[in-house]
């Protein structure tokens, strides 16, 4: 390099006209590390109300620092209610504002799945870490997508499967992990709930409504987690409604399946929107692990031939868990204990589930 153009380079660095030094990354990178990082929830609806929120008051990496909401009397309720600066409240108008917003950190988004990709995308365009609702989205390609869209920012992408961070379910995991039980031989899990709503998004097909895309991951978890091992084939699957008036053009309000794992071992599912069931079973060569409830959230609590699985505990210290180890992940450079790719790698089985519902078929994996 001559010392004309070398001249030329240091004054561009020193005058700070190279449009790089003005990057949220390059920026985030420079400022001190944080004791705690600023959250902002996006979508104010019951899961952010009702627990996200609460759970942030017991956290300790991290807090609530911003919101992003379409209803301002929400936003003044919010305001006066967590003492949130009026300039880290957003609306969805504004919501890319948020990438000079020193406060925030991560942006967690709790809207309808079929909002998720647009949204996971545009936080991590802003230069910021996110942290998704379940289900991760609509379809494989959009969980690419939003996988894409965070890798090629640098930023991290977790899934809120809290029951991953939960005391009971690491239990169970490590008894199948290490096999104290020998191998498994089948696994029987189900989650669902009676939903007397007939206007929410899990009762709208084009918002990603549905009882598997919701309640079902929870019975594809427990299939996944409980066998340790990935499917390789659905053998059937069924989806049905005694509500056709609300969960309508063939939207499913119950649906069963059976997967299949390697070595044989069936796993049977079933999840609902019209009856309360939590359960899951996993017989081993050395006897069962029962886990009831399977993943509700005052607490999962379960038995096994080596003893009770049970640490106690109230609500929503499973939501301040999660976000506290997702937020010390981010702290300390370390990968999400659930990234992104597990959030994809339910819903290619969702989507499997469908095809074979729909086509009365075995579907390949």
């Amino acid at each position: 390099m001559s010392l004309t153009s070398r001249r030329d380079v240091l004054k561009t660095l020193a005058l700070g006209t190279g449009g790089i030094l003005f990057s949220p990354h390059i920026l985030s990178a420079c400022r001190s590390k944080k004791d705690r990082l600023g959250i902002a929830l996006v979508g104010l609806g019951y899961y952010s109300t009702d627990l996200l929120a609460p759970a942030l008051q017991q956290t300790k990496n991290c807090y609530l620092a911003g919101i992003v909401t379409g209803t301002p009397a929400k936003a003044e309720t919010w305001k006066a209610k967590y003492n949130i600066p009026e300039k880290n409240i957003y609306n969805y108008q504004d919501f890319d504002q948020i990438a000079s917003n020193d406060d925030i950190d991560v942006i967690y988004i709790v809207l309808p799945p079929s909002m998720h990709r647009e949204y996971v995308i545009k936080a991590a365009n802003a230069g910021k870490h996110v942290w998704c609702e379940k289900p991760m989205a609509i379809t494989v390609k959009e969980c690419q997508d939003m996988i894409d869209a965070c890798n090629k920012n640098k930023r991290s992408l977790a899934i809120g499967y809290r029951l991953h961070h939960e005391p009971n379910t690491q239990e169970y995991r490590r008894i199948m992990q290490q096999k104290l039980l020998g191998n498994v031989k089948q696994l029987d899990c189900a989650a669902g709930y009676r939903d007397n709503r007939t206007d929410h998004w899990k009762q709208k097909k084009e918002m990603g409504g549905g009882v598997l895309y919701d309640m079902g991951v929870y019975a594809i978890q427990g299939a996944r987690l409980g066998t340790n091992m990935e499917p390789v084939s659905i053998v059937s699957a069924q989806t049905s409604t005694m509500r056709p008036e609300i969960y309508k053009n063939g939207l499913d309000e119950t649906t069963i399946a059976t997967l299949e794992f390697p070595g044989g071992v069936l796993a049977n599912i079933k999840t609902s929107f019209g009856e309360n069931v939590n359960f899951m079973k996993i017989q081993c060569e050395k006897g069962e692990i029962n886990m009831s409830p399977y993943s509700a959230y005052s607490g999962v609590k379960g038995s096994s031939p080596l003893g009770e699985i049970n640490h106690p505990y109230s609500t929503p210290w499973q939501q301040a868990k999660q976000m506290d180890d997702d937020a010390l992940a981010i702290m300390q450079g370390k990968p999400m204990l659930v990234p992104g790719e597990e959030g994809l790698k339910d819903i290619r089985i969702v989507e499997a589930i469908y095809q074979s519902a729909k086509t009365n078929k075995a579907v390949k994996l």
